[in-house]
């Protein structure tokens, strides 16, 4: 009776499993990918039968981390001595490379070196998942944004073509992204670029990764030199103000006519957006500048973008002070 009980379970939990597959979606997704990209239908089939579905997946994706955080906490995750060090340690290793890049977008380093310190820890921490798996598993589990995790997987099979990329083994994050830069399949094809010349390899070249980060900041309108963040200072107690947007719409004089100023000289009269920050039962206001959306461009978090900044400006100084 036990043994027939265990049996039952498994059986149970199996049909669980695969009745959280969309198995119509998957074969019209195989249908139409075979026909687009002259590919017999079995030669995807068996991919695909490689793949396996990750609750867990489902479960981080539905709540992530950082919805319930305060910018007190985010700030903690990556603003440490160690990290610090750790960035300091790859800009010297690349300093070549990371001059070269930065010269030839005019993408300041320190939001090449932030971006990646934020991503992966410098490459220590690129994701445990089987991309395959990540975006089966999203694109056919997770019907809230599953056609955007289709056409991610259909990236993901020509890129893994085209790079000569083993596409059963390549892990990154539990959304499918990959390699030092975290690109998603579809910024890979997009952005990648080679420091050399070859072919672009985010996945094992910090030299790659750090040319396809500039080159996507690049892409996203970076204004070289230009400010991305300051305090914003409130010389006086300021009732209700118009709900912030990320993109800047008011210029820096807007703001100072009531009284919110910049906490650093800022030259001419950019345009600027308010940037509140929860810390704990405090509030941290910056104003935000439109490089410090660029960033947001990335990752469209402002503490993320934050983060970047002040990671970077870290590294940045320690780097300068030796």
């Amino acid at each position: 009776m036990r043994i027939l009980t265990l049996t039952a379970l498994l059986f149970l939990s199996f049909f669980t499993l695969s009745a959280q597959v969309d198995k119509t979606a998957v074969e019209a997704f195989i249908t139409s990918f075979a026909k687009e990209h002259n590919k017999t239908e079995a030669e995807i089939r068996a991919i695909l039968d490689g793949a396996t579905y990750k609750q867990d997946i489902i479960d981080k994706i539905s709540k992530p981390a950082e919805g319930t955080m305060t910018w007190e906490r985010y700030r903690k995750i990556f603003m440490t001595d160690e990290r610090i060090e750790a960035g300091v340690k790859f800009w010297n290793e690349h300093k070549e490379a990371l001059e070269k890049i930065s010269d030839d977008t005019g993408v300041a380093k320190e939001v090449i070196i932030g971006i990646i310190g934020v991503e992966t820890y410098f490459g220590r921490i690129k994701g445990s998942y089987k991309v395959l798996d990540a975006l089966y598993t999203l694109g056919f589990g997770y019907p809230k944004r599953g056609k955007f995790f289709r056409s991610e997987l259909e990236k993901y099979l020509i890129l893994a073509e085209t790079e000569g990329l083993d596409i059963n083994s390549v892990q990154g994050s539990y959304a499918g992204a990959m390699g030092y830069s975290q690109f998603m399949p579809s910024s890979y094809i997009a952005y990648a670029k080679s420091y050399d010349e070859g072919t672009a390899n985010l996945i094992d070249s910090p030299e790659d990764a750090m040319a396809s980060v500039a080159n996507y900041i690049k892409v996203h309108r970076w204004q070289t030199g230009a400010p991305v963040t300051t305090k914003a200072i409130f010389k006086r107690d300021i009732g209700k103000l118009n709900k912030q947007v990320l993109r800047p719409k008011n210029s820096l004089s807007d703001y100072t006519a009531i009284d919110i100023v910049p906490e650093d000289q800022i030259e001419g009269n950019p345009k600027a957006t308010l940037i509140i920050l929860e810390s704990g039962e405090e509030k941290e206001h910056w104003f935000g500048f439109y490089n410090f959306y660029v960033i947001t461009r990335y990752n469209h978090s402002k503490m993320y973008a934050m983060a970047v900044h002040q990671l970077g400006q870290a590294i940045k100084a320690k780097v300068e002070a030796q």
